[in-house]
């Protein structure tokens, strides 16, 4: 089977994408001529991946739920992005060592069928990320439409409001990576700058006797809130690659990670703070059906209807990077199509599940913490064994990565790595082993790890440490090419090298 055509490409060729353009490039490593891009684009995209009003939602519920006071608040809401993305920066070196998306890249751990495991799971695993997203972005153009108009929800505005949405959001992802880094920029500027504005608000409205006389919580329930704003994070690691991998090879690797962690954590820390202050005067907020209405209730309509108009767009973008990357995945899975139409398997799936969670779900935010910790755990076991993996490896074959076939380099025994396989699947047994939620409970729960909310953490140390005592796997030999002469090396196009 000859290596996996370029998605788009005309006569052989593929230009790089521009502003104005419409990304072409589906898994295939992109050429240094190619490689334009800069460390500091990389801020606007994870504060973007960041804006949500969820995190008001989750802030409060770290107050209400775990019972912590504004000062574990702050340590929770400053560690959660360091240790999350902190994972997303160092993984997305692999992009630019590789120039291709983070699933394509995995073919060279887990062998080109292995790989389809990780793979499936994780493209599933974002089926209910997108969902979540949309749901909320549907709530928040209903909680508009109210404060402005009077509309008050009904079925058939739910459906509307998901199609338009899902829609805007297919759109822009189907765009591809252009599109995504200038949405990126506008929706920080805007977002930031109102974001100052509700934060002054709360500093005169709030009743601060209230917030700092609250007692302070338990350390458990301080970690596990730790692991519970971590998890979205967490969510993003597999993607990391996908947004550097124009960057050229000599892009500085503790820039990349600085600047993933500083895009997250500006918007990260200050809006965690926000919903544990809110949730003074409003203690039903974590405990809420619709997570977004709560705003129009808590800030005046000047305020809060531009606020979340903008953190509308703000979640569009973050459901658009999520389907970007789930194509990419798609794609890895064998799925003969473009990136573009491979988003569209996403989208369809957001409306379904997102109808049923707006519609017969009782309980939004428990739905939520439940998704969020599973979620985790499904990406810890790739994350140990990539990042291992990382540490011995500087480059990549290009011609391999694309290659399915049993010539491929990456092909292994039988297409599989036994090692990065048996590493994943026993660290995602230990994961769950040590993971409880409201209608799954492993039987390790109990513990201090489990109690603690660490069921990710336990699995990204099982499949980390395994995977490094395990024989490493060694790449097979390329394919002798047709007409070759004797002795001679075979060409390898896209051969990458650090």
């Amino acid at each position: 089977m000859p290596a996996e055509p370029a998605d788009g490409a005309i006569d052989g060729a593929i230009r790089p994408p521009t502003e104005t353009s419409v990304e072409t490039r589906g898994l295939d490593p992109v050429p240094d001529c190619e490689r334009t891009g800069r460390v500091r684009e990389l801020v606007p995209t994870w504060v973007a991946a960041n804006i949500s009003v969820l995190l008001l939602t989750m802030g409060a519920g770290l107050v209400i739920l775990n019972k912590l006071n504004i000062w574990q608040v702050l340590v929770v809401a400053i560690a959660a992005p360091v240790v999350s993305y902190g994972l997303v920066g160092l993984i997305s070196i692999a992009g630019k060592r590789g120039g291709a998306p983070g699933m394509a890249l995995s073919r060279a751990v887990f062998g080109q069928r292995g790989n389809l495991f990780p793979g499936a799971l994780i493209w599933v695993a974002r089926w209910g990320w997108e969902t979540i997203n949309a749901v909320s972005g549907a709530f928040a153009v209903l909680t508009v439409l109210d404060l402005l108009f009077g509309v008050r929800k009904n079925t058939a505005l739910i459906v509307v409001t998901l199609l338009l949405f899902v829609g805007c959001t297919f759109l822009v992802s189907g765009l591809g990576i252009s599109a995504l880094r200038v949405c990126s920029t506008w929706s920080t500027y805007f977002f930031g700058a109102f974001s100052v504005l509700v934060l002054g608000y709360l500093v005169v409205e709030t009743d601060w006797s209230a917030v700092f006389g609250k007692p302070a919580g338990s350390t458990a329930m301080m970690i596990a809130g730790i692991g519970t704003i971590a998890a979205g994070g967490i969510s993003w690691v597999p993607s990391g690659p996908d947004f550097t991998r124009y960057l050229p090879r000599t892009a500085s690797a503790k820039g990349m990670v600085g600047a993933t962690i500083g895009g997250a954590a500006v918007v990260v820390i200050p809006m965690v703070l926000m919903g544990a202050v809110m949730a003074v005067g409003t203690p039903d907020l974590a405990t809420a059906q619709d997570p977004v209405s709560f705003i129009g209730n808590l800030l005046p309509a000047w305020i809060a209807v531009p606020y979340l108009l903008i953190a509308l767009v703000g979640m569009l973008l973050i459901n658009s990077m999520s389907m970007y990357s789930a194509g990419f995945t798609a794609q890895t899975l064998g799925i003969k199509v473009p990136r573009a139409a491979a988003v569209s398997v996403n989208a369809i799936i957001s409306l379904v599940f997102g109808f049923l969670l707006m519609v017969v779900a009782t309980s939004f935010f428990g739905s939520f913490i439940s998704f969020l910790t599973l979620l985790a755990v499904a990406f810890s076991a790739w994350i140990g064994v990539f990042g291992v993996d990382m540490l011995r490896r500087t480059s990549y074959d290009g011609a391999a990565l694309l290659d399915t076939s049993r010539a491929s380099a990456y092909w292994y025994r039988g297409g599989f790595a036994w090692q990065a396989m048996t590493a994943w699947g026993l660290a995602l047994v230990v994961g769950l082993l040590f993971t409880k939620v409201d209608w799954f409970g492993g039987p390790l729960a109990g513990t201090w790890i489990g109690q603690n909310g660490l069921g990710w953490a336990a699995g990204i140390v099982t499949s980390g440490a395994l995977y490094a005592v395990l024989p490493r796997t060694a790449p097979a030999e390329p394919a002798p090419v047709a007409g070759a002469a004797p002795g001679e090396e075979p060409a390898r196009v896209g051969s990458l090298s650090n």
